[in-house]
């Protein structure tokens, strides 16, 4: 899950104008981009690297694919899924959102039955600073993200940015950034994220930026409470009336399910620092980690 400079991507839909500005984005940054896909411009190049058919015919010629980024419209994003999915990639970095329903179920479905791991839909993508990242976060951007030893999972991109820049204004880099999406169905939760940066032995100290709907962050509050590393979370949405969706797709709370109160409540009771706004995450941290090495 957390990305690496040895990893080989693969980008679907490399020739549009999106595809191809962030192509250039992530090379930069040491992204190893050995193939790219798009059906009508198959045996041209795009970036310097070879454009084909398919995920499936990328891999035969290429070899072994370890990621994919799919800047593919909603549409034809189920097609595009299967196709990296059945060609063996093993990880889908699922940039796009408003994917029908029944499309995300039958994405993470192939993805079970394949062992595909899926980042989103309605993902910024991964970073990992010196190293690589694959999506539309501003990875490049020295004021954002710069090595370090915090892990970061968020839900919004945006929101995802603040606190990096925050981090390293506060003289903190980061070990990695999970955006884990802002879909309903996302195909790697809150929890997972963390027990994957829990894990991680550059990763001394975790945030989690959560928002109001589903239970992602009441479910990770289980994993925080087995960890020993220092936890700070952010939750947006404290002021939203009940039962409106706010947002992302699956900010929508339902009664006390999803609440702010809830997350807030959970996380706390597990262990970390849940602060009011952004801006304190830094000052929160670095309180943390000295009091757990006093």
């Amino acid at each position: 899950m957390i990305l690496e400079k040895q990893h080989r991507v693969l980008v679907q839909g490399i020739t549009g104008r999106q595809g191809r500005f962030w192509t250039e984005r992530m090379q930069e940054c040491g992204t190893q981009i050995v193939a790219g896909v798009n059906p009508k411009r198959a045996g041209e190049t795009c970036c310097d690297v070879p454009v084909f058919a398919s995920a499936r015919a990328a891999v035969d010629e290429v070899g072994p694919i370890d990621v994919s980024v799919m800047f593919i419209p909603p549409a034809a994003a189920l097609g595009a899924a299967i196709d990296a999915i059945e060609g063996g990639v093993r990880m889908i970095v699922v940039l796009t959102e408003h994917i029908p329903s029944q499309d995300v179920m039958r994405i993470h479905a192939a993805a079970r039955q394949y062992g595909t791991r899926i980042i989103g839909p309605n993902t910024a993508g991964i970073v990992t600073p010196g190293q690589a990242f694959a999506g539309i976060m501003p990875a490049f951007n020295g004021r954002i993200f710069q090595p370090g030893d915090v892990g970061v999972i968020s839900r919004s991109g945006s929101l995802g940015t603040l606190i990096c820049l925050n981090l390293v204004n506060a003289g903190l880099g980061q070990s990695a950034f999970l955006g884990v999406g802002g879909d309903p169905m996302l195909g790697t939760t809150t929890a997972q994220a963390f027990q994957a940066l829990d894990a991680d032995v550059r990763t001394n100290a975790i945030v989690i930026v959560g928002e109001i709907g589903g239970a992602m962050e009441e479910q990770a509050a289980e994993a925080v409470e087995r960890s020993s590393k220092p936890v700070v979370s952010f939750i947006t949405g404290r002021a939203s009336p009940p039962g409106k969706k706010m947002g992302h797709a699956g900010a929508i709370v339902m009664g006390n399910q999803g609440s702010y109160h809830s997350k807030r409540s959970s996380l706390e009771a597990a262990g970390a620092r849940v602060v009011d706004t952004p801006g304190e995450i830094a000052v929160a941290l670095q309180d943390a980690i000295a009091t757990l090495h006093a």
